[in-house]
């Protein structure tokens, strides 16, 4: 009898829920964060709640989903990497159909969000799934996954200001590529935890790429990342003075993340990455005082 045939029904459920890392919101929240900015900016201030709840269901639902592929794609690796040596795949405690049917459950939730939306938020929505489906298998044939993840994840920009009635603008798409820089800049900070295993078992990152160059690259990442939403900001005649202190802030948010991983220690590295939940906090309380 199998693992998977000996755990009780509650333990599958648990299982199911550190498969969506739930657990671990940190995820959700680096996509939640850039939502709000694209809402906010797009609506000129607080968007109606019947718009708002669904785009919170859907973040939350298709991060989730998006856990669960990732782990479905990494399910022969896991094992190997000291981090995430304990997912449920990587132990056989859930079988990989098992992974697949909860992404497509978690899909189909998201899915269910767009009825309430316009339908250009629907059209938007295939960009989505369709990032969040091949970004865990690119690691396997190019060094850039970061970047499919960064599309990923700047992805409910356009969507956010769909849902609001506003045609992407080229503010949304600055707040786009300002968003896709950071993610490729913390996703960095998150591969060289990694880095050690992934050179074992052959997985390419940005951290590998980039080699003795990496924290200098995510640097100029941030540096890129600030000056593109700045310039977003300045179109939307929100910098002054509200967006320039939360920027003031964020830059200096990252020279302190610049001290604590010069040394490339690969905790503080992780440390790093989680502390940018933070970032997406102070450029969205910018953005809300700017409306007030």
């Amino acid at each position: 009898m199998t693992m998977m045939q000996q755990i009780t029904w509650q333990q599958r459920l648990e299982a199911y829920y550190y498969l969506c890392r739930f657990d671990k919101p940190i995820g959700t929240e680096l996509v939640f964060w850039p939502t709000m900015w694209a809402m906010w900016i797009a609506n000129k201030g607080i968007p109606e709640m019947g718009v708002l709840i669904p785009m919170i269901l859907g973040t939350i639902f298709m991060r989730a989903a998006g856990c669960a592929i990732n782990d479905f794609a990494d399910r022969k690796v896991d094992a190997h990497v000291e981090r995430t040596k304990t997912r449920p795949l990587a132990t056989g405690v859930i079988s990989a159909k098992e992974a697949i049917f909860v992404f497509l459950a978690l899909v189909a939730a998201s899915a269910c969000m767009l009825f309430f939306l316009p339908i250009e938020t629907f059209y938007w929505s295939f960009g989505a799934l369709f990032l969040a489906f091949i970004y865990p298998f690119m690691k396997r044939y190019t060094h850039l996954p970061q970047v499919f993840l960064g599309a990923a994840f700047s992805w409910s920009i356009p969507m956010g200001y769909s849902a609001v009635g506003v045609e992407p603008n080229l503010t949304c798409w600055l707040l786009y590529f300002g968003n896709l820089a950071w993610t490729v800049a913390y996703d960095t900070q998150y591969a060289i935890t990694d880095r050690e295993y992934d050179l074992k078992i052959g997985v390419k990152s940005t951290a590998i790429l980039f080699g003795k160059y990496d924290i200098e690259m995510i640097s100029i990442l941030q540096a890129l990342s600030i000056v593109l939403i700045a310039t977003a900001f300045y179109l939307e005649n929100i910098l002054i003075p509200f967006g320039l202190t939360a920027l003031l802030l964020v830059c200096a948010d990252f020279i302190y993340q610049w001290t604590k991983t010069n040394d490339r220690d690969p905790q503080r590295c992780f440390w790093a990455f989680r502390h940018n939940r933070w970032v997406g906090l102070m450029i969205f309380i910018g953005i809300f005082v700017s409306f007030i």
